[in-house]
């Protein structure tokens, strides 16, 4: 497949390419520059004069998922080099990167993974029909026949697809809806995370980059939203690069793909893959040339600054005056006729989903600490108490839990806004709110586990632990509505101007924009760097909406919608010596306050990193997905031998079909059939139905199904069985929520211990392992060549295609 795209990207067209990038790159750095100098001004300004606004009631940790793992359990991947199905163990990390393990045995061994996927700018489809209805439209005049069979077969009905409209796409499947929806809710949260790539605590870069984005687009006469600022800089560099690419490479090469509709498809995908590797590739170096540039300035401009301060104010507001005088009549008129009939309806969008989700927030959050009271209290006090405060200090990060405060978003609807105020979609902003959403529940927990940790210092019993555990609560509830109602406030009106702004710059530019030139010779030449035309006649439109936007957040919360405090109730230092606990050394629950204490100090090297979401499993006891890998690839070979007949009868029931589902799930049951005995004395344990079969090496499947059932009928082997036990002590499953998400089916004991979590098993006993923890800006793929050792066979040479990325048999690329 090199070859092909060799073919249609050669030396002409590869120089166009990089020509193009550089084009784009040369104007996008100097507006970055003029941006850096404007950010670092009002970095300095604020800094100096303060001016900040409300005080936070809640708590906030800086680092709330150190050494954690959200989730980790077996996906089915389709590799479209072979065009098969294989089973991969997929791993997210604290940084919410998806990577992926040839199995579960390479992760327990700390092989490097196949694939680190940073998700920015993917959709997550789950149907066949989402994805063809994109892919169809990714390129003009491909669309297949009636009666053709599509780009991709799925074996089962619960595909997960990650859709780019530049990148790589990749495609995985599950064998239940439940599984389809736990893993929909991560690879979402993923998503929603690196979506938000750009640091925001960062006072300069940050500002200066998203407002040379803005200028470089208002210069193509683009205004309005853009649904691709999303991820890390290099990231939004390339998708700005793309934009203008794209559109001219599917008129050079799209004429010329040859075969049928999906093969045409097929290689346009992987044409444009490339394609943005090379673009990314250019950006990255560029964008930190400029980047390092604008630092090496940094102290002289900021010793201008500091030493200039009220003649580089006094001067500003000199020419913002001028402007406003020549601009502000102008927009007044166009907010009054254009924007300010329009508002009270597009904040009542917003606040009603958004309202409903940060109270649906506030309700999972009162349910989890009022159910860990009641098990706390019946299940003996102090004992299960760090136990279960560990489970509570993650559930801001629990997809699954969270979704239902997430779905409320999906209300949001500005569909006759849209094309008035050019908004693209709105998926910035429920993305926007979804992220407040987790930060304000964090925020809520933290600030319990705080002060619940203060409360515990008094030796209490278990009805007075009751009692505080519900004082605490409320409490730490009355803080919430305070906080939320601010950040809900801040949100909408920052929402109003993201909408109402570009369009009103739209309007005003044919009339306002060209006298702005007159007034450049009012900036001293020494502040030219601080001071720009554009950014103060950006601020006299601002002010000039400003006013009504207030006005209307301000009326919403008088009339008490949706829970919003008024600005006049201001709780000032309400809880003083709160902010100097938040200060302290993080809590540890687990080894504070839980049952079982490390003995060994190595111990720690060895302790697998906790989840925040337990292993997915099937409940419904389908088999390990390492069996089913075989039926799914028997089922892809003979979809490949018999797609002619296919195609000559659709009468023939599809692959996604529930015949189909059907079909596999009966050669599961033929290809294995375990029962394992029950030592006397001991529970039952039924092996979990995600990842616990390991491959003791990495031979053919069908051995290690074979080495399993032979190890079923000896019995449990004592040390694992130990170590099992070990693990479901570290991790126990809280009762309530967390065993709805995920049961496991076991005989009634009269001692109950806490199933075993698949993806926690541990790797061969006494040996220290060191996993791979990918860095938290991995953007692309990594490939490790590292898997021909475990499998004894001599590392091969990778490849050099004339793409400049390297190919394994199965086509995975390297990080880009």
């Amino acid at each position: 497949m090199g070859d092909v795209i060799s073919t249609h990207l050669d030396e002409s067209r590869r120089h166009f390419i990089s020509e193009k990038t550089g084009k784009v790159l040369g104007e996008f750095c100097q507006f970055y520059e003029e941006q850096y100098g404007v950010a670092l001004f009002n970095s300095v300004r604020y800094e100096i004069e303060g001016n900040g606004g409300p005080q936070s009631q809640l708590l906030h940790r800086k680092i709330p998922l150190e050494d954690r793992v959200i989730i980790s359990g077996n996906l089915f991947q389709y590799v479209e080099e072979n065009k098969k199905w294989r089973n991969r163990f997929c791993v997210v990390p604290h940084n919410y990167g998806l990577v992926l393990y040839e199995n579960k045995l390479a992760y327990d061994r700390g092989i490097q993974p196949r694939i680190v996927l940073n998700s920015a700018g993917y959709k997550i489809l789950t149907s066949l029909d989402q994805y063809l209805e994109l892919v169809n439209s990714s390129l003009p005049g491909t669309t297949p026949k009636s009666g053709n069979a599509p780009i991709l077969k799925c074996p089962t009905q619960f595909p997960l697809i990650l859709w780019h409209p530049y990148a790589r796409h990749y495609y995985f499947c599950v064998m239940t809806g439940k599984e389809q929806d736990k893993w929909r809710a991560v690879f979402q949260d993923c998503v929603r995370h690196c979506n938000n790539g750009i640091p925001e605590d960062s006072k300069v870069e940050a500002p200066a980059f998203t407002d040379a984005v803005r200028m470089y687009r208002q210069s193509k006469e683009q205004y309005g939203t853009w649904d691709m600022l999303c991820g890390n800089e290099v990231q939004v560099l390339s998708n700005l690069v793309m934009e203008e690419l794209v559109p001219e490479l599917k008129n050079m090469i799209g004429p010329k793909l040859k075969g049928k509709a999906q093969e045409r498809q097929r290689l346009w995908i992987q044409i444009s893959d490339a394609v943005y590797r090379i673009v990314y590739d250019q950006v990255k170096a560029r964008y930190e040339t400029v980047v390092t540039k604008c630092e090496l300035e940094r102290p002289r401009k900021e010793s201008t600054i500091r030493t200039d301060m009220d003649q580089i104010i006094t001067s500003k507001e000199h020419l913002a005056n001028k402007i406003r005088a020549s601009v502000l009549p102008k927009a007044e008129i166009c907010v009054r006729n254009h924007v300010q009939p329009y508002i009270p309806s597009i904040l009542e969008a917003l606040m009603t989903p958004t309202s409903q989700g940060f109270a649906e927030v506030r309700d999972v959050f009162s349910k989890e600490v009022t159910e860990m009271n009641r098990n706390v209290v019946n299940e003996g006090g102090m004992e299960k108490l760090g136990e279960y405060m560990e489970k509570l200090s993650q559930l801001a990060f629990h997809p699954v839990k969270m979704q239902c405060c997430y779905e409320k978003m999906d209300q949001l609807k500005l569909e006759g806004l849209q094309q008035r105020f050019d908004v693209s979609s709105a998926s910035v902003f429920k993305q926007r709110a979804q992220i407040l959403m987790r930060q304000q529940m964090d925020d809520a927990v933290y600030t319990f586990g705080t002060l619940l940790h203060q409360e515990l210092g008094k030796m209490l019993g278990k009805d007075e632990l009751c009692k505080s555990i519900q004082r605490i609560l409320e409490r730490v509830l009355k803080k919430y509505d305070y906080d939320s109602s601010t950040v809900r406030k801040k949100f909408f009106r920052e929402a109003l101007l993201q909408i109402t702004i570009p369009f009103l710059l739209k309007k005003l530019a044919p009339t306002c924009k060209g006298e702005l030139p007159k007034f450049q010779e009012l900036i001293f030449e020494d502040f030219a760097s601080f001071i720009l035309l554009e950014n103060t006649y950006e601020e006299v439109v601002l002010h000039s909406v400003m006013k009504d936007i207030m006005q209307a957040v301000k009326e919403a919360a008088v009339q008490r919608k949706h829970n919003l405090y008024r600005d006049s109730m201001v709780m000032h230092n309400s809880d003083p010596n709160l902010h100097l606990l938040g200060e302290d050394a993080p809590i540890n629950w687990g080894e504070e306050y839980g049952s079982q204490v490390d003995s060994d100090p190595s111990a720690e090297k060895r302790r697998r990193a906790k989840q925040v979401v337990s292993v997915i499993q099937d409940d419904e006891g389908a088999l390990p997905y390492e069996v089913g890998e075989e039926a799914l690839m028997h089922q892809a070979s003979q979809e490949e031998s018999g797609s002619e007949e296919l195609e000559a009868c659709p009468a023939v029931a599809a692959p996604g079909s529930s015949d189909g589902v059907q079909e596999i799930r009966g050669m599961l049951v033929k290809e294995f059939h375990v029962e394992t005995p029950v030592p006397v004395g001991e529970e039952a344990k039924e092996p979990l139905t995600n990842g616990t079969v390991v491959q003791q090496s990495s031979g053919s499947e069908e051995q290690g199904v074979e080495e399993a059932a032979q190890k079923a009928e000896e019995g449990p082997d004592p040390l694992e069985h130990s170590a099992q036990c070990n693990i479901g002590l570290q991790h126990p499953v809280t009762p309530g929520v967390e065993d709805q998400e995920a049961k496991v089916a076991a005989p009634a004991s009269p001692a109950k211990s806490p199933p075993v979590a698949a993806g926690l098993l541990l790797a061969e006993p006494g040996a220290e392992v060191n996993h791979h923890k990918p860095n938290d800006k991995e953007t692309g793929e990594e490939v490790s060549t590292q898997a021909c050792v475990e499998k004894g066979e001599p590392a091969q040479p990778v490849p050099e295609t004339s793409m400049g990325t390297a190919e394994n048999s199965e086509g995975l690329q390297t990080q880009f």
